[in-house]
C-alpha cells in the first residue's frame, strides 16, 4: 500500500494509543519515585508528536521512494490567513547557477568527480517551483500605484516589497523527500515573527536528480532573488537584506552554497540559520549510533521497498551480497572509498590488472570483480601497517590508527604514460569498492557493493560540497546561527561543524581531502578568519526540533531565529563585523509581545513542580517566547562577562569605524556556545575538551565505519528478503521501460528527429531548431541539454537523465524530444499516432500534453482535494498549541487566585496586628503610609 493519508492514519493510530499508555506509566513511575527531573518526554504533546513523526518516516521506508516523494510533494492549498504566491524560477537563473558551479569545479573535477557538466543541468520542467510567503496583515493596503496589467499574484508580490527582510528557506527531507508543502507552516511562522517575507524553493531531489542537482537549484533561487531575470515581478534583494535558512538536508545545502559563493567571490547573504544540518554523509561521528532511540530517524536509516528507481540494484546480483569481505588489498585503505581522481600510476595499474584478469576469465572484469589471492589478503591491521610503511607517497595521510597512510599497497611510481595509452587508461578507470573500517583491527574489512546514500555515490560522500564538515575551511562565511537537538543522531557533527567554522585553524581537514580537491588546499590557507557562530544545543530534543512548534524549546527557537534575522538584516556591515549577535545588541531591541491566541504565553509549569507553600511564582505564571528570549539575553551577557563566550582580540575588529548606538554593543565575540533546557532557558556549554565530538582527530572524520554500515546492511538484507518478489517484478518492469524508451527513440527518428551531439554549445544564444508540421513542441532557447546529450558523460547510476529503465526517465526523454527540446535538437518531431494512442490509455502520460515529470521535481496536483495528511499534521500541531495555551490560561488563573488568597491573608493578618497593638501599650506603634 503506497504512502497515502489513509495508510498513514492506519499505521499511526495504534502508535498514538501505545504512546499514551506508555507516557502514563512513565509519568506515574516518576511521581511514585519522587523523581523531579525535568525532561522533554514529560510533555504528553511532544511525546505523542515525536512518535507520530517517527512512525510516519518508518512507514515511508516500507514503501517505494517515489511513493514517499509523491505524498510529500503533493500541492496543499495555503491557509487563508497568509499570503502565499507561487512563482517559477526560469531556466536563465538555473543556467547562471550552473555556470557558477562549472567555474567552481573546473574541467578536471567536473569530468572525474561529478561525471560531466551536462547531466545535472537536465531537468523535466522549464522552471523551479518556488513561493513567496508572508502574513496577509503585513501586505501594503494601498494598491493605487500597482499596474492594472498585473495579475492578483503579481500585485501581492509587489505589496510585499516594503518588507525588506527576506528569508530564503531550503526545506529538509534527507535530500530525497519533502517539499515547499511540507514546510509551509513553519516558514509562515518565521515570516510572522521576523515581520518579513520568505522565499521557498522546491529543488530537484535525489535519487532521480542526485548531487549536485539540488545545490544548483538552491544557487538558482539565490540568483533569482538577488539578480531578478527579465519578467520577474520583485525587485532585486540586496544580499545584506537576505538570510539563508534551512533544516537537515536543506541546511547542508545552505552551507554548501555559502562556500561556493565565498570561493567565487560572490556576495554572501547577511547570515544563515542552520537547523540540524546534515553535514557528514559518511556517518563518522559517534552520536549517529548512540542517539538512535531518541531521534525520529528510522532505525536502519533510509532504506526502501524496491522500485524501478531505487535501489539501483533491486536485488543482490552476480552472487554478491551488498557487502562482502574484501576481495583485494588496498587501495583503498579501510574506511575509505576509492579515488575518483587517481594518480597516473593507479590509472595504468588498474588498466593492466583488469586486462590481465579479463583475458584469464574470458570476460570483461570490472574493479568490483578484481581479486587477489585469498592468502595474500591481509587483516585491517596489516593493511594499515603496510600503508604506514609507505608514508612517503604523494597522497599520504593519517590512517584511522593515527599514522600516515599510503593510498595503496601497489601504487606505481611511474607516470602512467608509458606502457598503455594514457587517455585509454583514464577512460577505462573505475573506482574499486569502498572498504569499511572495522571495530576489530584483526578482522578482514568489509567491501561495499551497493550505494548507501540516495544523494550521492559512496565515492562522492567525502566531497566537501556533499559533506561540508570535510571542507578544508569554513572560515570567512557570513554569521551562522546553528541549532541542534541533544537527542538527535546528527548532534556530534553539528557541534563539530560549528566549532570548525569559528576555529578554522583548530579543526583542519585531513590531508587526503586537501590533496583531492583543487580548491581545498588553497582555501585552507586563504580563509582563516573565524566565522561568527551562535551554537545552541537543546536538551532532549530530536532532529529538527522546530517541527514541534508547540514545545517550549521550539517557541524559543523560532523567536531566536527571528531576532537573528532582524539583527543581521537591519544592521550595517560595519555593525555586523562588530557584533552579529542580537543578544549582545545594546540597547536591546524592542520586541512586540505576541498577539495571536496560539502565540501567547507559554507555561513553564508544565514541567516544574510547586515549591514552597504557595508554589514557585515563575512556574505557575506564564512566559511568552519574548519573555524567554529577554531573560536569555541576560544570561548570554553574563556568559560573555564570565569568559564563557569566545572573543577576538580588540585590535582584530574595526571598532573605530563604528558610530552611533551600535558602539554600545558587546563587541568582539565570535562564538557563543550554549545549551537550552526544555523550558527554553540557556546556559553556557561545557568546555570543548569535555565534548566527545570535538576530541575526534581530522583523520577520523569522513571514514566509513563498521557500526553504521552494519545497521544499514541489517535493514537492507531484511528488506531484500521481505520484498524479494517485488524485486523480481522490478527487474522485469525495467526491461519493459527500456523497450518503451527504445521504441520512443526509433519512432522519433522516423518522424524526423535530428540531433547534434558534436556541437552542443553552438545554439545557446539562439534556437535554430525547426518544428515539424503538427508538432506541439518547441526548442527552448535556455534549455541547454537533454538526455540525448550525454556522450562522454558519466552520470550516477540513479540519475534519470542517463537512464531508460524507469517511468520517470521515459517521461523526461519524451518531453525533451516532443515538447520542450534543448537547443542541441535540430528538429521537434510530431508524435506518432500509435504512440499518441498508447499515451491516451496510460494514466501517467498524455497524447497531447507533456507527461507528468518526476515527483522529485514536479508537484502532484490531485483532481480531488480531500483532507491531505500534511493538512492533518498541521491540525494536530494547532490542536497541541491550543491545548498548551489552555494550560497556560489555567496556570494563570491558578496563580492569580493563589496570589489574591495570599494577599487577603496577609492584609487580614496585618489588620489584626494593628488592632492588637492599639490595645496593648507595651507593644510598639506601627506607622503605615
Amino acid at each position: 500500500m503506497p504512502v497515502t493519508t489513509a495508510s498513514a492514519a492506519v499505521h499511526i493510530t495504534p502508535v498514538v494509543f501505545k504512546t499514551f499508555v506508555k507516557h502514563a506509566k512513565r509519568k506515574g513511575a516518576k511521581i511514585k519515585d519522587g523523581d523531579e527531573t525535568v525532561q522533554g518526554w514529560d510533555d504528553i504533546f511532544y511525546d505523542q508528536a515525536f512518535h507520530i513523526v517517527k512512525a510516519f518516516i518508518e512507514l515511508g521506508t516500507k514503501n517505494t521512494v517515489e511513493s514517499l516523494q509523491a505524498f510529500t510533494n503533493t500541492h496543499v492549498p495555503a491557509p487563508f490567513w497568509c499570503a502565499v504566491v507561487p512563482v517559477k524560477i526560469p531556466l536563465s537563473s538555473c543556467n547562471k547557477a550552473a555556470d557558477s558551479l562549472i567555474e567552481w569545479f573546473g574541467p578536471d573535477e567536473l569530468s572525474r568527480v561529478v561525471g560531466g557538466e551536462r547531466w545535472w543541468q537536465i531537468r523535466g520542467l522549464e522552471w523551479i517551483d518556488a513561493e513567496w510567503i508572508t502574513e496577509k496583515a503585513y501586505l501594503q493596503d494601498d494598491e493605487t500605484d500597482l499596474s492594472n496589467s498585473l495579475t492578483d499574484d503579481e500585485k501581492t508580490i509587489q505589496r510585499m516589497e516594503h518588507l525588506d527582510r527576506v528569508m530564503l528557506y531550503v526545506h529538509g527531507g534527507a535530500f530525497f523527500w519533502g517539499s515547499i508543502n511540507t514546510h509551509r507552516y513553519q516558514v509562515i511562522r518565521y515570516a510572522r515573527k521576523m515581520h518579513g517575507r520568505a522565499f521557498t524553493v522546491n529543488y530537484r531531489k535525489a535519487p532521480q536528480y542526485p548531487w549536485p542537482c539540488p545545490l544548483q537549484d538552491v544557487l538558482a533561487a539565490y540568483f533569482y532573488l538577488t539578480s531578478p531575470p527579465p519578467g520577474a515581478v520583485h525587485k532585486a534583494v540586496p544580499p545584506s537584506k537576505l538570510v539563508f535558512a534551512g533544516d537537515s538536508a536543506g541546511a547542508s545545502l545552505c552551507l554548501a552554497a555559502l562556500t561556493v559563493l565565498r570561493d567565487l567571490g560572490i556576495p554572501q547573504p547577511a547570515g544563515a540559520v542552520l537547523i540540524s544540518p546534515w553535514v557528514d554523509l559518511t556517518h563518522s561521528f559517534p552520536s549517529v549510533m548512540s542517539n538512535t532511540a531518541t531521534d525520529i530517524i528510522p532505525p536502519h536509516g533510509f532504506i526502501h521497498k524496491a522500485s524501478t528507481l531505487w535501489p539501483v540494484h533491486p536485488k543482490p546480483e552476480g552472487g554478491y551480497t551488498r557487502a562482502v569481505p574484501t576481495q583485494t588489498n588496498p587501495p583503498p585503505q579501510p574506511g575509505h572509498a576509492d579515488q575518483l581522481k587517481p594518480d597516473d600510476g593507479r590509472l595504468t595499474d588498474q588498466a593492466e590488472l583488469r586486462l590481465e584478469q579479463s583475458i584469464q576469465k574470458g570476460e570483461e572484469v570490472h574493479p568490483a570483480d578484481l581479486q587477489d589471492k585469498p592468502e595474500d589478503i591481509g587483516s585491517q591491521n596489516e593493511m594499515l601497517a603496510q600503508g604506514n610503511a609507505h608514508h612517503t607517497t604523494a597522497h599520504s595521510e593519517p590512517t584511522a590508527e593515527g599514522g600516515p597512510a599510503r593510498s595503496g599497497f601497489q601504487d606505481s611510481k611511474r607516470d602512467g604514460k608509458g606502457d598503455l595509452n594514457y587517455d585509454l587508461s583514464r577512460d577505462f578507470w573505475e573506482p574499486k569498492p569502498p572498504k569499511v573500517l572495522m571495530e576489530d583491527p584483526n578482522a578482514t574489512p568489509l567491501e561495499l557493493r551497493a550505494q548507501i546514500q540516495l544523494y550521492a555515490t559512496t565515492e562522492q560522500l567525502s566531497h566537501p560540497l556533499v559533506s561540508p564538515v570535510l571542507q578544508s575551511s569554513l572560515g570567512n562565511l557570513c554569521p551562522l546561527y546553528i541549532i541542534a537537538g541533544d537527542g538527535e543522531c546528527l548532534r556530534d557533527e553539528i557541534i563539530y561543524v560549528a566549532h570548525k567554522a569559528a576555529h578554522p585553524k583548530d579543526y583542519p581537514a585531513r590531508p587526503g581531502i586537501l590533496a583531492e580537491g583543487h580548491r581545498q588546499k588553497e582555501n585552507a590557507e586563504k580563509f582563516q578568519t573565524p566565522t561568527k557562530v551562535h551554537l545552541q544545543v537543546f536538551d532532549d530534543m530530536c532532529h529538527v526540533l522546530t517541527v514541534f512548534t508547540f514545545t517550549e524549546s521550539a517557541k524559543y527557537a523560532y523567536r531566536s531565529v527571528a531576532e537573528f534575522i532582524k539583527h543581521v538584516t537591519d544592521s550595517s556591515n560595519e555593525h555586523i563585523l562588530r557584533n552579529p549577535f542580537p543578544e549582545l545588541h545594546r540597547l536591546p531591541s524592542k520586541i512586540p509581545e505576541p498577539d495571536s491566541e496560539t502565540e501567547t504565553a507559554t507555561k513553564s509549569s508544565q514541567f516544574e513542580r510547586s515549591k514552597g507553600p504557595f508554589g514557585n511564582t515563575e512556574s505557575h505564571g506564564e512566559r511568552s517566547d519574548v519573555q524567554i528570549y529577554k531573560s536569555n539575553e541576560v544570561v548570554t551577557e553574563r556568559e560573555v562577562q564570565q569568559g564563557d563566550a569566545e572573543q577576538l582580540p580588540q585590535y582584530d575588529t574595526p571598532s573605530d569605524t563604528v558610530h552611533g548606538e551600535s558602539n554600545l554593543d558587546i563587541p568582539d565575540v565570535f562564538m557563543i556556545r550554549e545549551r537550552v533546557d526544555v523550558l527554553g532557558k540557556v546556559r553556557a556549554m561545557e568546555p570543548p575538551e569535555e565534548i566527545e565530538a570535538l576530541r575526534l582527530k581530522p583523520y577520523e572524520i569522513g571514514l566509513i565505519k563498521e557500526a553504521p554500515v552494519r545497521r544499514w546492511l541489517a535493514g537492507q538484507e531484511a528488506w531484500d528478503k521481505k520484498y524479494k518478489s517485488t524485486a523480481e517484478h522490478v527487474v522485469r518492469k525495467r526491461r519493459q521501460y527500456e523497450a518503451k524508451a527504445a521504441r520512443l527513440l526509433e519512432h522519433a527518428r522516423e518522424q524526423g528527429l535530428i540531433h547534434d551531439e558534436i556541437q552542443p554549445q553552438r545554439s545557446r544564444l539562439s534556437a535554430n531548431g525547426s518544428v515539424s508540421s503538427g508538432s506541439v513542441g518547441e526548442v527552448e532557447s535556455n534549455r541547454r541539454w537533454g538526455p540525448l546529450d550525454l556522450k562522454d558523460e558519466n552520470p550516477p547510476a540513479s540519475a534519470i537523465a542517463g537512464r531508460r529503465d524507469t517511468s520517470e526517465a521515459v517521461a523526461l526523454l519524451k518531453k525533451t524530444i516532443y515538447h520542450n527540446a534543448p537547443v542541441t535538437h535540430r528538429t521537434v518531431p510530431k508524435l506518432k499516432t500509435s504512440d499518441a494512442v498508447r499515451a491516451a490509455f496510460d494514466p501517467h502520460d498524455h497524447p497531447i500534453k507533456p507527461p507528468q515529470q518526476s515527483v522529485s521535481e514536479q508537484q502532484v496536483h490531485p483532481q480531488f482535494v480531500p483532507m491531505h495528511g500534511l493538512r492533518m499534521w498541521q491540525s494536530i500541531v494547532e490542536l497541541f498549541m491550543r491545548k498548551s495555551t489552555k494550560k497556560v490560561e489555567r496556570g494563570k488563573k491558578h496563580a492569580s487566585s493563589a496570589l489574591r488568597s495570599t494577599s487577603e491573608k496577609i492584609n487580614s493578618g496585618i489588620g489584626r496586628s494593628d488592632s492588637d497593638s492599639a490595645g496593648n501599650p507595651a507593644s510598639p506603634s506601627v506607622s503605615r503610609t
